[in-house]
């Protein structure tokens, strides 16, 4: 078993998802962090507070920058960021005469946490897509199924017969819902963050709230007066947001899961293979859900305990960050990949008689 089943060689097909784990590749994060440099050389240029020739090079200089990614890791077990050795190499290619203007009046916290950011809207731009088609997929189970009957079942007993609509319907309601929270939500989160070294803009003077907003219409972020380079509520909703997205998608894939057991009122076209009983079919892609529900329960707990910055900046709680959101986001990536493959493989759904 590897560190992260996500990016492993074996797991990474079961709880792995390629689109949004790029996001997070080295060579992601680095394109963020160059578009952030050269969007503040050219609003701090705009605002007279470096000379435009010198936004210029910076801007020309970034297409062919391509840093030492091996310093910059042996410099980040020092520094505890990336951005200190990247700056530093950057000055470095941009040349002696335009290269004090690198990242003037910014910080390291200002370059990470826009170019994560930058990735997290691509991102959303996914879930949104596939939220969207999970939807779909159970309005057409409805379509086909919907009138068939289903017993329904409370604590696990059997109740009263319903129909497949009503269980779908129970399915839905939620999703729908966190479609309109994930809409709800960018405005807190996809914000440029420009604040040097305490959160004042102090080395841009009374430019600081100028220079940060054009540089949120530069990168096509959103701006807020009040850094949020210790407020962290955003990133913490957007980890609510997975957790609940998640659970709803676990509870699908437990009704599933228990249709399979019983084995009279599904049929899945596809289920996994056993090793020791050549005939079996397991419900793979519905235990999996469930699976990654309650891990994005655990991540959301852990990013709460990250909202906890201390003063002006917490390493601690920033790190915590670090390890946490990564795998929270591509779990629930893998989460609506699996659903709408799920919900797609469904062949027969309740009895074949009307209610």
């Amino acid at each position: 078993m590897s560190v992260s089943p996500f990016d492993s060689g074996l797991l990474g097909g079961l709880a792995g998802d390629a689109v949004v784990g790029a996001w997070f590749s080295t060579e992601a994060e680095l394109a963020a962090m160059n578009a952030f440099e050269a969007a503040l050389a050219t609003a701090e240029a705009n605002e007279g507070l470096i000379p435009s020739e010198a936004a210029r090079h910076i801007g020309e200089r970034l297409h062919s920058f391509a840093p030492d990614i091996d310093a910059i890791r042996v410099a980040t077990a020092r520094d505890g960021v990336v951005g200190v050795d990247y700056v530093r190499q950057l000055r470095v290619h941009v040349g002696e005469q335009h290269g004090r203007y690198v990242h003037f009046g910014a910080t390291s916290q200002d370059l990470v946490d826009t170019a994560l950011v930058l990735r997290l809207g691509p991102i959303l731009d996914e879930f949104d897509t596939r939220l969207a088609g999970v939807i779909a997929a159970l309005d057409a189970l409805d379509g086909k199924f919907g009138a068939r009957v289903l017993m329904g079942h409370t604590r696990m007993q059997k109740a009263l017969p319903i129909v497949v609509a009503d269980r779908i319907a129970a399915w839905r309601a939620p999703l729908v819902r966190h479609l309109q929270r994930l809409a709800a939500l960018r405005p807190h989160l996809l914000i440029v963050q420009l604040g040097g070294a305490v959160g004042t803009r102090d080395r841009l003077g009374d430019k600081g709230s100028a220079v940060a907003r054009r540089l949120a219409d530069n990168l096509g972020l959103g701006f807020a007066e009040t850094c949020w380079h210790t407020g962290r509520d955003g990133m913490a909703e957007l980890a609510g947001w997975c957790a609940l997205t998640g659970g709803s998608l676990g509870k699908i894939g437990a009704d599933i899961a228990l249709l399979a057991q019983a084995g009279d009122e599904i049929v899945l076209e596809q289920g996994g293979a056993s090793s020791a009983i050549p005939n079996k079919s397991n419900p793979v892609a519905a235990e999996m859900l469930v699976t990654l529900a309650r891990f994005t329960a655990t991540l959301s707990a852990g990013m709460n305990h990250a909202l906890v910055h201390e003063q002006e900046r917490s390493g601690a709680a920033w790190m915590l960050e670090w390890l946490l959101l990564p795998q929270l986001l591509v779990a629930t990536a893998a989460g609506l990949r699996l659903a709408r493959a799920l919900l797609h493989g469904v062949a027969e759904l309740g009895c074949a008689c009307k209610r």
